[in-house]
């Protein structure tokens, strides 16, 4: 990305060393790719992807002609619209970069814009669990005259735990207002006003929210780092706003 050469004048400098090295067109393609891949892990790892640097990264997609799908096979196209996506926010710009073809199966409320799209996501939630421990097999004991109770039928004292379950697989939406899971068995809307606390994991982030006896949430979705701050900018973003 440092070089000041144009991309279509790096696309005719590749085109002739291409040709003089007897490189078939496919290769070039090929090679084309994995060079914009690694000029997006040089440009992640260091200051990050400003406008300039986004509007090049295009460029050069459109000088090669290559396809959104190229590029992401290893995820590099995905990793670019991310940091774009955070960049956007964290300067109080509300993006709309999110394109969803077909019906949506959420009724966004008025003035709502979805942001981000997780397909295949899980939801899970922390249950309660309740066993009795200390009981025992024993021995018929004889409590009054013609009635005997085995001690076996004492089950002991309940002790509780808690346990994480998968509650549903779906889809999270993550708009500027709401997080919303939808899947065949459970569908929830949680506003951001709502979320007393987040926890990151690392493929996904918890949500513990503003009710009694609240219990965490755990929205799995495969790249925690940036859902934990995608939803962290929005609600931030979202408060600072609402005010």
């Amino acid at each position: 990305m440092s070089s000041p050469d144009a991309p279509d004048a790096i696309k005719v400098k590749a085109k002739q060393v291409a040709t003089e090295s007897f490189v078939a067109d496919q290769e070039l393609k090929s090679l084309a790719i994995t060079g914009w891949s690694v000029a997006v892990e040089h440009c992640l790892d260091g200051v990050g992807i400003d406008a300039a640097t986004e509007t090049k990264l295009v460029q050069l997609e459109k000088a090669f002609e290559l396809t959104q799908a190229d590029l992401d096979v290893d995820g590099s196209y995905s990793r670019v619209a991310k940091a774009v996506l955070l960049r956007d926010i964290s300067a109080g710009k509300m993006p709309q970069r999110v394109t969803i073809s077909g019906p949506i199966q959420i009724n966004l409320q008025k003035n709502e814009r979805i942001i981000w799209l997780f397909n295949g996501a899980q939801l899970l939630e922390d249950k309660t669990v309740r066993q009795y421990v200390g009981g025992s097999s024993g021995i018929s004991v004889r409590v009054a005259k013609g009635f005997y109770v085995r001690s076996g039928a004492f089950r002991g004292h309940s002790v509780a735990h808690t346990e994480r379950v998968l509650v549903d697989s779906g889809q999270v939406f993550v708009t500027d207002k709401n997080i919303y899971f939808v899947g065949p068995r459970k569908s929830v809307r949680i506003p951001y006003q709502k979320i007393v606390s987040f926890q990151p994991f690392s493929d996904g982030i918890g949500l513990i929210r503003d009710t009694a006896n609240a219990k965490c949430q755990v929205l799995k979705t495969g790249d925690g780092w940036f859902t934990f701050n995608l939803v962290t900018s929005l609600s931030h973003f979202e408060s600072k706003n609402s005010v």
